[in-house]
């Protein structure tokens, strides 16, 4: 399945599902840039673990809601390394869990900034080289949450709604410049940050949750990448416009 040597942007790749992309597309042929929020260490650990398997990586420290965050992610990977095949956006944050009504106007308009906006900017900073080599891959990291809307997760749950709307309308405006655009929707798997969620509502709840998924596990970082990968091959050359849910068969409520 691997294709000529390639460039990704992984945004989000030091950790969890990010880094877990960012290293399978390495394997792919491809060089690779990360952004990071934070944790430099982390992000250095996963840029030395993609030099290991015989690719160019660097990472960069950016702040999705910063309005040149697009931008910036764009010049840099055009500087280091010449072009963009593949474009991950993975990047987002959580909202707190409270009623919408309830929730802070801040913390609405930074989870809608980093989660969408964020990507939006992106995409802006970045389609317009794609367009102009008629090629690329852009694949969108939703949620699961897009399927069930449970209560307390509103600001999330609109920002990944929102999401893959502009998955599915932005892949019919680029499909007749050679660029496709998909999205996946992660069910729950294990992360740091799960296993944090699931401290928080208490082993009890966290239990009932694992055994409302048809499988019976959680999924791993490496499925979702692997999916990544799949979908920014000539193997699914044919694809674009698609919501692809990765979440062992639900659950749905």
């Amino acid at each position: 399945m691997k294709d000529e040597n390639r460039v990704a942007v992984v945004t989000g790749g030091s950790r969890g599902i990010g880094k877990a992309i960012a290293i399978k597309l390495a394997k792919e042929n491809c060089d690779v840039l990360i952004t990071y929020q934070k944790d430099k260490v982390s992000a250095d650990a996963t840029v030395d673990t993609l030099k290991s398997l015989g690719r160019e990586a660097l990472s960069l420290q950016i702040e999705m809601s910063n309005p040149t965050a697009g931008a910036t992610i764009c010049s840099r990977a055009l500087k280091e390394f010449g072009k963009i095949d593949i474009l991950i956006n993975n990047a987002g944050i959580g909202s707190p869990k409270r009623f919408i009504v309830d929730s802070e106007e801040t913390d609405w308009y930074r989870t809608i900034d980093t989660n969408l906006n964020g990507i939006f900017r992106t995409i802006k900073a970045i389609v317009p080289h794609m367009r102009s080599r008629k090629t690329g891959n852009i694949v969108n990291i939703s949620s699961n949450v897009t399927r069930r809307l449970a209560p307390n997760f509103g600001p999330y749950a609109v920002s990944k709604a929102g999401l893959e709307a502009l998955t599915q309308v932005l892949a019919k405006e680029e499909a007749g410049n050679g660029i496709r655009v998909n999205a996946i929707a992660p069910g729950f798997i294990d992360t740091d940050l799960l296993q944090t969620a699931f401290e928080e509502v208490g082993a009890e709840k966290a239990e009932a949750l694992l055994h409302s998924i048809p499988l019976k596990r959680l999924g791993m970082p490496s499925e979702i990448a692997d999916m990544v990968a799949v979908l920014t091959s000539n193997v699914s050359s044919y694809v674009t416009g698609q919501i692809i849910y990765v979440n062992g068969g639900g659950p749905e409520g």
